[in-house]
């Protein structure tokens, strides 16, 4: 059912440190910073041959990453996201399977301009996973 790994999201308390460290540092090539309000976050986009890194920073005061980075200050993996060829049909073997979807379940519009949804981390070995619509 899961593509390709979609990307790697990194929670950061400095945003404009992280990119820096991506861009001059490893060499990679970024983003602009680009602000989602729906998801409470500003991202950059880490681009790799094979995948992306998204650098996440909160976004106002409920930011789901403000809560992260508190407990988590120097940041960390904050989730990874997988390809699916369809979302609807994912979410409803994954329900089915047991496995539960954050929010309302219904996909939301994420960071690419693609429907996504959350799935709770304890379903997955500890880890928030997003799956994305291609």
């Amino acid at each position: 059912m899961i593509g390709r790994l979609n990307h790697v999201a990194i929670a950061v308390p400095d945003l404009a440190a992280a990119t820096r460290m991506y861009r001059d540092v490893l060499g990679a090539k970024v983003s602009e910073p680009l602000p989602v309000p729906e998801h409470g976050v500003t991202v950059v986009f880490v681009n790799l041959p094979n995948t992306k890194v998204e650098l996440l920073h909160p976004l106002g005061e409920k930011s789901p990453i403000a809560g992260f980075l508190e407990k988590n200050t120097s940041g960390g993996i904050h989730h990874v996201c997988y390809e699916v060829d369809d979302i609807l049909a994912a979410r409803d073997k994954l329900v089915k399977e047991g496995a539960r979807v954050l929010g309302d379940g219904q996909p939301k519009i994420g960071a690419h301009g693609k429907p996504v949804l959350f799935l709770h981390p304890k379903d997955f070995c500890g880890t928030l996973v997003e799956i994305e619509q291609v």
